[in-house]
């Protein structure tokens, strides 16, 4: 590992575009049009997407655990200690396709004749009641000092709401009844101990979410059009990545413009103009 650096790449393989034969609409992308269609734009038509932040390593430990630990009541059909204490009449759901439906970069999938988009989306869990009604089930870890029972006091709220309404609507697509109702495993992780001691403890809750689906039909088409058009879509209204470029952009040219004409070739190479 030693020597290594991470480069942020600005062109992606044109297979992974729009267009390509790798490409997917994916849950997130479609919360990125919703975030900022040009961002959308840059990243799925022209191949250069945002700057990547760190791996939440932490959180992928926990997915991994707690997927492990509901897995080992699917393969008995036991309810998990969790549903029991929040009294939800259900248990893991059994399907030969769950390893794939949770799996980044597959998930489940739908494809949409009347824009010919396959849209996707990868799932943490489902759980299914005695009615057969499946429920949809995302884990979330975190930290906070509040014990976590409700996303109405969470900036994120809508954003989790739109998520869970995905996953509800690929599942319908695929032909599975499915509950309004989802959940959040939220795993809490206790900062206020009075020692480290070489591990973390986590409150567990789990969070109700009615998913909101009806969005979904509408914005396809509005997302396929934007990606056939040669315009640049308008940038989001809170989108702070196209807020850094446009006044990075504006320094930079003030900058390279008061060099002497005899170096500005050279100077904008260097600044990246």
């Amino acid at each position: 590992m030693a020597g290594y650096v991470k480069r942020y790449n600005p062109e992606r393989k044109s297979d992974w575009n729009y267009g390509g034969s790798k490409w997917r609409l994916s849950r997130s992308k479609i919360e990125l049009f919703t975030e900022c269609p040009r961002c959308f734009y840059l990243d799925n038509k022209l191949g250069t997407g945002r700057p990547r932040g760190p791996a939440f390593t932490l959180n992928i430990a926990v997915d991994a655990l707690l997927k492990r630990e509901f897995d080992a009541h699917r393969l008995k059909k036991t309810a998990h200690p969790l549903m029991k204490k929040y009294k939800v009449d259900a248990v893991p759901f059994q399907h030969e396709l769950m390893d794939v439906w949770r799996e980044n970069f597959k998930g489940m999938e739908y494809f949409d004749k009347a824009t010919g988009i396959a849209i996707s989306g990868a799932i943490d869990d489902v759980w299914v009641k005695p009615s057969g009604a499946l429920i949809v089930v995302d884990y979330k870890a975190t930290s906070k000092n509040e014990v976590i029972e409700t996303l109405a006091d969470s900036s994120w709220e809508q954003q989790y709401k739109r998520q869970m309404g995905v996953y509800q609507w690929l599942l319908r697509k695929n032909g599975f009844e499915v509950d309004t109702l989802g959940y959040f495993v939220y795993a809490n992780a206790d900062g206020d101990k009075e020692a480290f001691d070489g591990k973390l403890e986590f409150d567990i809750t789990l969070v109700p979410c009615e998913g909101e689906s009806k969005w979904i039909d509408d914005i396809i088409p509005r997302i396929k059009e934007t990606l056939e058009s040669d315009r640049l879509p308008p940038i989001g209204e809170f989108c702070e990545f196209c807020q850094y470029r446009e006044y990075a952009a504006k320094k930079l040219q003030a900058v390279a413009a008061k060099k002497p004409s005899s170096q500005t070739s050279a100077k904008s190479a260097t600044l990246g103009i």
